[in-house]
């Protein structure tokens, strides 16, 4: 074979390649319609005594459910970096699985900060609870206006426990608020008050929800609950934690379809 002929079986074989519906660079395009930016809190402390930022089951049940359905995530903090976290236990297989993956670990230790965050390369965002949001997400620039430019590109904004409490302030390029007129819930005023955790943040989340104009649903305290209105998809506390990731998945595969 001469080397100009060689050469035009290579190009020949390239073009083929690159044709390809199952070929390498379609599916990382299509993973990339498909990504999450998870956001954890940034608080330190919100007593004195008591640790601030995240639930950590939160973030692992949910990453679980993620990684089953081949779904990529990054995950950001308002500060950057490794953020504190509550309710860390190894007993807990999400939590195991999650801790002893090296890439999952180097993601909380690095998470993005919020200011840095590129809102065009995720499909959805999931706001973790915890009582951090309570006071680093509501009034957090960066937080709503990512939401917002995440929903208006057709994207999925989910919430689970304090999570909706990002959810609070953001408004739609329209004016409008995000959540009002809509259904959702979040950590209930039952809850709080059953834990005493009432007499420790700023303001009560369910109350708050309700007075921005949003439909508040709720099941008996510390039971599963989900609710899905559109692309707004929202739990209850962490016991709703894998349900609720099962609907953002749900939803990501039928906006895919």
């Amino acid at each position: 074979m001469s080397l100009l002929n060689h050469v035009a079986s290579i190009c020949v074989a390239l073009a083929t390649i690159v044709a390809l519906p199952g070929n390498s660079f379609a599916q990382t395009t299509e993973t990339a319609k498909k990504k999450i930016l998870i956001v954890v809190s940034s608080l330190d402390k919100k007593t004195p005594e008591l640790v601030g930022g995240y639930w950590f089951p939160e973030l692992t049940h949910p990453v679980e459910v993620f990684d089953e359905a081949g779904v990529d995530f990054d995950i950001a903090s308002p500060k950057g970096g490794l953020s504190p976290f509550d309710g860390f236990d190894l007993k807990d297989p999400a939590t195991l699985a999650f801790w002893t993956n090296p890439d999952h670990r180097n993601k909380i230790a690095n998470s993005i900060k919020l200011s840095d965050v590129d809102a065009s390369r995720y499909a959805a965002v999931q706001l973790v609870g915890g009582h951090g949001p309570m006071w680093d997400f509501t009034d957090d620039t960066n937080l709503q206006d990512i939401v917002r430019k995440i929903y208006e590109s057709n994207g999925i904004v989910s919430a689970v426990c304090h999570g909706p409490a990002g959810l609070l302030n953001v408004k739609l390029s329209n004016g409008q608020s995000l959540i009002k007129g809509r259904n959702l819930t979040g950590f209930t005023a039952e809850e709080e008050a059953f834990r005493q955790y009432d007499k420790i943040v700023p303001f009560e989340l369910e109350g708050a929800l309700k007075a921005a104009g949003a439909t508040f649903e709720e099941a008996p305290i510390f039971e599963n609950k989900v609710v899905v209105d559109g692309r707004l998809i929202t739990g209850q506390n962490p016991a709703s934690a894998k349900a609720f990731a099962e609907a953002i998945v749900k939803a990501l595969e039928t906006k895919t379809q």
